[in-house]
């Protein structure tokens, strides 16, 4: 659960320093913005790459998997 009072202070902070940041910090953070907006992007298409092939090929339950890691 995402707890809302934490995410309000949060963002009450970024938009104190957004407010005194230079253009070059500003720019700075929206590149960021961007990269992790393209980096969860790739992340959710790889996901559903590999949930396709546990779908079509199957999966080791994990009773398995420790069993053969000796757990």
């Amino acid at each position: 659960m995402v707890d809302t009072v934490n995410i309000t202070g949060i963002k009450q902070t970024i938009i104190q320093k957004l407010d005194t940041a230079s253009v070059d910090t500003l720019e700075e953070i929206l590149e960021l913005l961007q990269i992790r907006s393209s980096e969860d992007e790739e992340d959710i298409i790889e996901s559903r790459k590999a949930l396709e092939e546990a779908r079509i090929v199957g999966t080791i339950p994990w009773a398995e998997v420790k069993r053969q890691a000796g757990l």
